[in-house]
C-alpha cells in the first residue's frame, strides 16, 4: 500500500530539517519536545479522569512518574508505560498524549515512568530502571488501578523495555509493544526498504544505539528477541508498514506465538514509525492508534 498521503507534508518537513544524528543529545531532546509538546494543539489531547505526579523506585534511586487515571470510580488494571526515544530522548511530557489515549481508550490506570537516559546513563540503566519500576508498581497496585492486573507497554525503545520487563518480572497480565525495537543485531528487509525518509531512519537508529549501548552486547536485555518466550504474558504488538523496525516487531510476535503465547499483531498499512502520536495530522494514524488501543482493551477485558 502507498504511504498515507496525510503524512507526506510532515515527512517533507522532517526531511528538510537537520538529522537528529547531527545533533547533540541535548539538542535532540529539545527538538523532540518542540515537535511533541510545543507544536501540539492542546485541544487534541484526550481527556482522562485525573493526572497526578508521583515517584517510583528505579534501579539506583527514585524516578519521576505520572499517573493517569480513567474516569469513574471503578477499579481498573494498571499499565506501566515506558516512553520511546531511542533510550536518549523523550520524557513524560513528550508522551503525555499517548498516555492519555491509552488510559481512556483501554480504561487503564497508566503509570508513565521517566527512566534514566543515555548517554548520561548507558545500557543497562534503562532496562534495569524499567524492571525495578515495574516491580515497585506491582508491589502497590492498590495505589494505582486497584485491581491485581499489571501490564507493561511502550513505544519503540519503550517497547524494548516493556519486552525486557515482561521477560524479567513474573505474573504480569499483558504486554503492549508499539513498534518495538527488539533485535539490535538483526538484519531485516524493512531496515533496507525503509532506511531513509520515513521519520525514523537507520542513521538515527545507529546514533541512538551508539549513545545507549556502544559495546553492542548480544544479550536479551538489549535484544529481547534473543530471550525466553515460554510462559510470557499475552501480547498486543503493533507495527507500521513504512518503519525500519517493522520486521523485527513482526518476528517478535511470531516468536511469542511459536512459544504458545497469545498474540495479536497489527501491521498498519501506510503508517510510519511514531504514528501513535500523529493523530493531529493524519486521520489514518488516529484510526490506527485507536485500533491498537482497542486491542489492548479487548485483551485486558478477557483477564478481568
Amino acid at each position: 500500500m502507498a504511504l498515507d498521503p496525510q503524512l507526506k507534508d510532515f515527512l517533507d518537513f522532517v526531511n528538510s530539517t537537520p538529522s537528529m544524528a547531527s545533533m547533540t543529545p541535548a539538542e535532540a531532546r529539545t527538538a523532540f519536545r518542540t515537535m511533541c509538546v510545543d507544536l501540539r494543539n492542546p485541544d487534541t489531547l484526550v481527556e482522562v479522569g485525573a493526572i497526578d505526579d508521583d515517584v517510583v523506585e528505579g534501579a539506583s534511586g527514585k524516578l519521576a512518574a505520572r499517573v493517569y487515571r480513567p474516569k469513574g470510580e471503578t477499579a481498573a488494571p494498571t499499565l506501566a508505560l515506558f516512553h520511546g526515544g531511542g533510550f536518549v530522548i523523550g520524557d513524560l511530557d513528550t508522551h503525555d498524549a499517548m498516555a492519555r489515549a491509552i488510559c481512556t481508550g483501554a480504561d487503564v490506570c497508566v503509570v508513565s515512568v521517566d527512566y534514566r537516559l543515555a548517554p548520561e546513563s548507558q545500557y543497562p540503566a534503562a532496562a534495569e530502571d524499567a524492571v525495578a519500576a515495574t516491580e515497585d508498581i506491582k508491589s502497590r497496585l492498590s495505589q494505582f488501578g486497584g485491581t491485581d492486573l499489571l501490564a507493561v507497554g511502550g513505544d519503540s525503545a519503550g517497547g524494548n523495555l516493556s519486552a525486557v520487563t515482561a521477560q524479567s518480572v513474573p505474573d504480569l497480565a499483558a504486554q503492549f509493544l508499539i513498534y518495538p525495537t527488539v533485535d539490535v543485531h538483526g538484519d531485516y528487509p524493512s531496515r533496507t526498504d525503509n532506511a531513509k525518509g520515513y521519520f525514523l531512519d537507520m542513521e538515527t537508529m545507529a546514533w541512538f544505539i551508539n549513545h545507549y549501548a556502544p559495546a553492542l552486547p548480544e544479550d536479551e536485555a538489549l535484544s529481547p528477541l534473543r530471550g525466553r518466550f515460554e510462559g510470557l504474558p499475552p501480547a498486543v504488538v503493533l507495527t507500521a508498514e513504512f518503519d525500519p523496525l517493522r520486521d523485527e516487531g513482526a518476528s517478535y510476535a511470531a516468536a511469542l506465538r511459536d512459544a504458545g503465547v497469545s498474540v495479536v499483531h497489527r501491521d498498519y498499512a501506510g503508517m510510519i514509525h511514531g504514528f501513535m502520536d500523529m493523530d493531529m495530522i493524519s486521520v489514518a494514524a488516529k484510526a490506527a492508534r485507536d485500533d491498537g488501543i482497542a486491542e489492548l482493551s479487548k485483551l485486558l477485558a478477557t483477564l478481568r
